[in-house]
């Protein structure tokens, strides 16, 4: 429960909010303006972006034979998508501190829609590999989606908005698994189009959607309970901080650099995972492509409920123990993701895979939520910085990930898999280091005052609503 005082009695919101208009409630179910609309504006839009960057992998045994690509070629272009999706998550975060994350996102989405459906015009390996590149940008919709969420709803309740809004989101990833070559069939049984041409023609809906999506965020949503991003800066008189100032003090707080790290080998996992599962289980168990499809969607799809379920024991973890009870719960579900992903490659029959794969993802999933459910308390003044850098981490993770276990024939994908998990369980001990002289670590205790306000301040809120990290 917040603290009575932070609640306004006379609130023109439909949702109870603090002192700064931040909802102290998650109702997934309502579509209110402004918190509520945001929340669905937010997870659909990253949805599309996700569907469309993950559109191709379910297709790839159809363009590979179509194309001629190696296997080279397929890790090149794998690679390709995380790497355009590191630049764009470090750019999207100064861009939302500076300009807000309604207008960031849009313009993204809009911007990489069409690369997507250039995605039908590729005729060689190179032109493959660059379209993979343009198409992983729009996954810096991520950075905003969490900026926007932590910028309307309180500290109590922000780590279950962060894992929903992504997690739903996520789910794109599996959605795009299991359409896809649904999609790909019905243009051949139903429009009688030749094989080439029907696997051309299914990424025209991904780009169409993730447009239409970007408008409706521009057209219905707003950057703040209290209105735009811009409005808000004027109202309150305040000079905003230089885009150097901003980069400097996010760049420089080694708390961001250890859960870019960490998110690097959970997200990172994630992403690696829905990039080789698919033909993982069509290569190693000779199951068919829609077989495959459906196995690989139900690990986008587990973002139902895995990544909201990390963000709301986060939160639990955070009213009854502090910020220690945070870190220990991220640390804690990782490295269980990272034993299930070393048995995941291990197992040798298709049953005991498919269920090893389905409880590896949620504790995968959950391990982002609760990284989430960490960085919106690093640092208020570089939020968008400091969730542009965890965002990186994330696709940093899986191009390294790709790069020395996923390219070329040098392990087979089960061994690289169980190998993914060893560097899971290495990569979440650094969560160990992080300390917060408010809040305590891992093993240590505050070291000053919660109440107090350092330089970095490390407050979401000045308000009564985040002192309970202070246990």
């Amino acid at each position: 429960m917040e603290p009575a005082a932070s609640l306004k009695l006379q609130s023109p919101f439909s949702l109870p909010v603090d002192s700064d208009d931040k909802a102290t409630e998650f109702r997934p179910l309502q579509i209110s303006s402004p918190h509520m609309r945001a929340f669905h504006l937010a997870w659909l839009s990253l949805f599309c972006c996700f569907f469309s960057t993950f559109s191709i992998p379910p297709l790839l045994p159809v363009i590979r034979d179509d194309l001629k690509l190696t296997e080279t070629d397929i890790g090149n272009a794998g690679i390709a998508s995380f790497v355009g999706s590191i630049f764009s998550r470090l750019a999207m975060g100064p861009a939302c501190d500076l300009m807000g994350p309604r207008i960031a996102s849009a313009a993204l989405s809009l911007a990489t829609a069409p690369i997507i459906m250039s995605a039908s015009l590729v005729t060689s390996p190179t032109s493959f590999i660059l379209i993979r590149f343009g198409v992983g940008f729009s996954l810096a919709n991520f950075v905003a989606n969490q900026f926007w969420m932590t910028s309307m709803f309180s500290p109590s309740v922000v780590g279950l908005a962060n894992g929903v809004s992504a997690g739903w989101a996520n789910m794109g990833a599996g959605a795009a698994q299991l359409v896809m070559p649904q999609i790909y069939y019905l243009l051949i049984s139903l429009l009688g189009l030749p094989l080439s041409t029907a696997w051309r023609v299914s990424f025209l809906i991904p780009g169409f959607f993730q447009a239409v999506t970007a408008i409706m965020v521009l057209a219905y949503g707003q950057d703040l309970p209290s209105g735009s991003y811009k409005d808000f800066r004027k109202a309150i008189g305040k000079p905003k901080d230089s885009f150097s100032e901003m980069l400097y003090n996010g760049l420089t707080n080694y708390r961001g650099w250890i859960l870019a790290l960490t998110y690097g080998y959970c997200f990172g996992s994630e992403l690696t995972t829905d990039n080789i599962i698919a033909r993982y289980f069509y290569d190693r168990f000779g199951v068919n492509l829609q077989v495959a499809g459906m196995i690989a969607a139900s690990v986008g799809l587990a973002n139902l409920f895995s990544r909201p379920m990390g963000g709301a024991l986060s939160d639990k973890m955070g009213r009854r123990f502090g910020m220690r009870g945070r870190l220990w719960g991220l640390w804690s579900v990782q490295t269980v993701a990272g034993l299930l992903c070393v048995l995941l490659g291990r197992v040798n029959s298709l049953w005991g895979s498919i269920a090893v794969l389905c409880v590896f993802s949620v504790f995968v999933q959950a391990a982002s939520g609760l990284t989430f459910g960490v960085v919106p308390f690093v640092s208020k003044r570089s939020l968008g910085v400091i969730a542009g850098m965890t965002g990186s981490g994330g696709t940093i993770g899986a191009v390294v990930t790709q790069m020395l276990l996923f390219s070329g024939s040098r392990f087979s994908l089960q061994t690289s898999i169980s190998l993914m998990g060893l560097m899971m369980i290495i990569c979440t001990l650094p969560v160990t280091f992080i300390f917060f002289p408010q809040w305590g670590g891992m093993f240590s205790s505050p070291s000053c005052n919660a109440n107090s306000s350092g330089p970095e301040d490390y407050h979401l809120l000045e308000s009564g609503s985040d002192k309970k990290e202070s246990k």
